[in-house]
């Protein structure tokens, strides 16, 4: 297991994460992942890899109606989550379970959205293999991951600085947030899976790759 598939938010840290980051950041990457997936009203969406729920909470806003399903491993995050405000329709509903054994049924959702999620999964081409399954035919899915850390100064800076005053491989596991941002590799991966792909690329101001897949 790499550092990237161990990396989990606990004790206090799924709070400070959604005070903090979620309205910092997240929150704008979500907006721009949901702007390119286009959820509409009526549709089943499944937020993989949710957290405390930013994306789902934005589907739903945007949607009006249909189904929003949050998965998450971490109960903590999925705490958080459940206590947030959400809107009245559609009910959000929020499930522990993994990625790698979604506690789903096969052909139930028309879309999965996934923000940053895909590079911390221990099995990846089990997690896509698992989101197929789960996608009626025709289905999308709109995953977002982290652009090369080359491409991010301030993080680049920070992995170096850690590698050089703290110690070599310091910075394995912020280095490993960006583990997934090879095009070719993501092309690859879901192209095995059974999807189609068209790669959207990145026009956020962020360090973000948003990329849509249809069924």
């Amino acid at each position: 297991m790499t550092d990237c598939e161990q990396w989990q938010l606990h004790g206090s840290a799924p709070l400070m994460y959604q005070r903090y980051l979620v309205p910092a950041i997240t929150s704008l990457w979500a907006v721009d992942l949901l702007h390119r997936a286009l959820p509409s009203a009526g549709e089943r969406v499944l937020d993989l890899a949710c957290g405390t729920g930013v994306v789902a909470r934005i589907a739903a806003e945007r949607m009006g109606s249909g189904q929003v399903v949050g998965v998450d491993i971490n109960a903590g995050m999925l705490a958080i989550a459940r206590s947030l405000p959400a809107p009245a329709r559609p009910v959000i509903e929020w499930l522990e379970g993994s990625a790698l054994a979604l506690p789903l049924p096969s052909a139930s959702f028309d879309l999965i959205l996934c923000q940053l999620g895909l590079q911390f999964f221990p099995n990846r081409p089990t997690a896509v293999d698992e989101m197929w399954r789960v996608l009626v035919p025709h289905g999308r899915v709109a995953i977002s991951v982290y652009s090369p850390i080359e491409n991010t100064p301030a993080t680049h800076a920070l992995a170096n600085a850690l590698d050089l005053h703290v110690g070599p491989g310091a910075s394995r596991t912020k280095r490993c947030e960006h583990d997934m941002s090879n095009p070719d590799e993501l092309r690859e991966l879901v192209g095995a899976a059974g999807f189609g792909y068209l790669l959207l690329g990145n026009t956020c101001d962020c360090n973000c790759s948003p990329r849509l897949w249809p069924s």
